[in-house]
């Protein structure tokens, strides 16, 4: 499965009243952590198929729902369950970290 690209217009549809625990990953085109991070966040996709939706959204491009859950510093990564953010990690993750968390939803 493809990761998602989430976006002000799409993020309530997607993300809010998604049936299944999501992951937002936060990034920047020019965020060399961001590119980092990316590769894990893509293995993880796969990983969790069908338990968890993962997806990214550019802050460049959506600034309204950054703003909202006020992502000042970027990666970061934001872990939604029905539809309320339940957990927040900034800066780059290791795998481990990433999976602990998602297994913890």
């Amino acid at each position: 499965m493809a990761e998602i690209i989430f976006t002000d217009d799409n993020f309530g549809e997607e993300v809010l009243k998604s049936d299944v625990p999501v992951l937002v990953d936060f990034f920047a085109e020019w965020c060399g952590p961001c590119k980092m991070l990316g590769p894990i966040v893509e293995e993880l996709t796969g990983e969790y198929e069908g338990k968890v939706k993962i997806g990214k959204l550019d802050v460049d491009a959506s600034p309204t729902v950054a703003g909202k859950y006020g992502v000042q510093s970027i990666p970061t990564l934001i872990f939604f369950k029905g539809g309320e953010a339940v957990d927040k990690l900034m800066g780059f993750q290791s795998k481990e970290a990433l999976k602990a968390k998602l297994d913890a939803l």
